[in-house]
């Protein structure tokens, strides 16, 4: 019939002009929480910062839950990312550390990790929420949650008199010790086509040593060290036998898309990244810094 045919054509004609998907496989971590600092006194940590977020589809994603599913995009479309940057360590005064920066990519978003706090009883709040929470301040301050949910966990409660030390912050695998405990351990993935640790939480300050996954030690008389850059890595917290001491700054995030070789992607202005050659039928673009858009020919 004459009606069937013209069905059949226009059926063709909107197939033939709608734009063909593909699927992007990422990884997403955000920046890492500030350890806090410490006053001159007695030997005593602060808490050590939370791990980034995590979001991934290969191998392993953060927060123990089941891995993301691949964004399906269309082809000469911009799509953007924000790459989080890590909290600030906390001053010597003493002060908490800051709160790191979401990292984003299409409609994926990646929380920044939970600030580490010191004195609980001083400050008058434990450690921050975020991806993965901060450690808690000393004199028993609470570790911080993570949230939301599936990203990281939490980070670890500080100790009580005489033995007060900040907890560790929480990683994407772990949750991080308490009372000058280490920062939780990352998560590994191997979209990059090796086995790489992420979001590792920074540790406690006086005893506590950063999750595997770029978590910064907790300083022993000493400022904490900084999460390391690109994993979202947790900064870790001061610690101080008698000159105060400052907390270390959170790791930068990263994301990693990985796509099939038939496409070209495109880096936008604002954007610092690589994409590696092609390997199995895939390539693998990292971008490290700024904000901005890709998009794919």
């Amino acid at each position: 019939m004459w009606w069937a045919q013209l069905l059949n054509t226009i059926s063709a004609v909107l197939s033939s002009g709608a734009p063909s998907t593909f699927d992007v496989n990422y990884l997403v971590v955000a920046g890492g929480g500030g350890g806090a600092g410490e006053s001159s006194g007695a030997t005593i940590g602060a808490g050590g910062g939370g791990a980034g977020g995590m979001r991934c589809t290969i191998t392993g994603t953060g927060g123990g839950g089941a891995l993301e599913s691949p964004l399906s995009l269309i082809p000469a479309t911009n799509y953007t990312i924000t790459i989080g940057g890590g909290g600030s360590g906390g001053l010597s005064t003493p002060t908490a550390g800051t709160k790191g920066s979401d990292s984003i990519f299409a409609t994926i978003t990646s929380t920044g990790g939970g600030l580490g706090n010191y004195n609980f009883v001083t400050s008058g709040a434990g450690g921050g929420s975020g991806g993965s929470g901060g450690g808690g301040g000393r004199n028993a301050g609470t570790g911080g949650a993570a949230s939301p949910s599936g990203q990281g966990f939490a980070g670890g409660d500080g100790g009580a008199a005489p033995t007060d030390s900040g907890g560790g912050g929480g990683g994407a695998a772990a949750v991080g010790g308490n009372n000058g405990g280490n920062g939780g351990a990352g998560r590994a993935t191997s979209i990059s086509g090796s086995s790489v640790t992420y979001a590792g939480g920074g540790g406690g300050g006086k005893t506590g040593t950063g999750g595997a996954g770029g978590g910064g030690n907790g300083g022993s008389n000493a400022d904490g060290s900084a999460g390391s850059a690109n994993t979202g890595g947790g900064g870790g917290g001061a610690g101080v036998n008698a000159n105060s001491k400052a907390g270390g700054n959170g790791g930068s995030g990263v994301v990693i898309l990985k796509y099939p070789d038939t496409r070209t992607i495109t880096i936008g202005g604002g954007l610092t990244g690589s994409t590696a050659a092609p390997s199995g039928g895939f390539k693998v673009s990292t971008i490290t810094a700024g904000t901005g858009n890709v998009s794919w020919a």
